[in-house]
């Protein structure tokens, strides 16, 4: 029979998990602080800057990256930031973090991965062989992932006119969708910062709901004009006795 786990071990989980909690919370209103104590350009500058170096610095292991943005948007409901100006930076910030990260991996990052064997990189670059250039727009997506997946393209040597489609591509979704929860949500944007992860997933699973839609559309639409198109035409009408005299 395996060993359950005892009174001791439940509460030390129970405790990391609250002590995250709270770093995220203190961490929000941080970030809060900081958006309502400076202008409203220096705020979308601040939106663009940890949205980039989310991927270009690998903050986005201590900062999510979709929590700023979502922030951003929220304040942007309170009038406090113009959303065209969130929306911008959530968007141009991933692609050029992205892309930064990329060139930066691919200049060092076979001499980073020598000094340091890390089981993130590991993970990153099986993902990469699984899915190909997929994996940039699905890593956007998962937090654990975002952060280095460019940085293991660059060291993978996947072509960057590869993996810059699938990076825009996955920019403008990511950085379009938290933003506007983060503007729906308005007040509420406290609790949405805690559920940051879990929005970018629920983002995901839309768009994939959406393209397969779109594309099953698409193939009813070609089997209709395939079937159309095969069918006998019908015999044409002889004349009549009457025509012929």
């Amino acid at each position: 029979m395996p060993d359950l786990p005892s009174t001791q071990d439940q509460d030390h989980h129970g405790s990391e998990a609250r002590a995250v909690v709270l770093r995220r919370r203190v961490m929000v209103h941080r970030i809060v602080e900081l958006f309502l104590s400076v202008p409203a350009a220096v705020a979308i500058f601040v939106v663009f800057l940890l949205a980039a170096g989310e991927t270009a610095l690998f903050l986005g292991l201590v900062i999510p990256g979709e929590l700023v943005v979502i922030l951003g948007g929220a304040l942007a409901s309170r009038s406090r930031v113009p959303l065209a100006g969130i929306l911008a930076a959530g968007i141009l910030g991933p692609i050029t973090g992205d892309s930064i990260g990329y060139f930066l991996g691919r200049r060092y990052g076979r001499r980073f991965l020598r000094r340091r064997r890390m089981e993130k990189w590991a993970r990153a670059r099986q993902w990469l062989r699984k899915r190909g250039a997929k994996a940039v727009f699905l890593g956007r997506f998962t937090a654990f992932l975002r952060s280095i997946i460019p940085a293991a393209a660059g060291i993978a040597r996947m072509p960057y006119r590869r993996f810059l489609p699938w990076s825009v591509a996955a920019g403008v979704l990511w950085g379009a969708g938290s933003a506007l929860l983060g503007y729906s949500a308005g007040r509420s944007y406290e609790k949405l910062g805690r559920m940051s992860q879990e929005l970018s997933l629920a983002i995901l699973a839309v768009v994939v709901v959406a393209a397969g839609l779109y594309f099953l559309r698409r193939r009813l639409l070609r089997k209709r004009r395939r079937s159309r198109r095969r069918r006998p035409l019908g015999r044409p009408v002889s004349a009549s006795p009457s025509s012929r005299s």
